[in-house]
């Protein structure tokens, strides 16, 4: 059972920044790519952005420009910048892990921003 423990949401106003980490442990198995999600109340969860082992990195349209992950899957920790920030990025942030077998969810870590 892979374990993720996340941090660095809280309150910010429109336009502020906020930094987001994950760190993974207890995988059994080579975890090949990392990511974040969210989800706003009455909504979805949505990927935000994802980065694999090899360092490529996908994004969400609506975040491209202003958020930024990083990290190194190898070492099973990944980070997400989070600039610009908008009330509608408002959402309870989730931290993922995949290896070949499965994909494991942490926590979750809210995120508000007011206008």
């Amino acid at each position: 059972q892979v374990q993720l423990a996340e941090s660095g949401g809280g309150l910010v106003q429109t336009g502020g920044s906020l930094r987001l980490s994950c760190a993974a442990s207890g995988s059994r198995f080579r975890i090949n790519a990392m990511g974040w999600y969210r989800q706003a109340p009455g909504k979805q969860r949505e990927l935000v952005a994802g980065i694999t082992s090899g360092g490529l990195t996908n994004y969400a349209d609506s975040v491209k420009g202003r958020f930024t992950i990083s990290g190194d899957v190898s070492k099973n920790t990944v980070y997400l910048q989070m600039n610009s920030l908008k009330p509608e990025d408002t959402a309870v942030y989730y931290c993922n892990a995949d290896t070949w077998r499965s994909r494991s969810w942490g926590q979750g870590t809210q995120v508000s921003v007011s206008s």
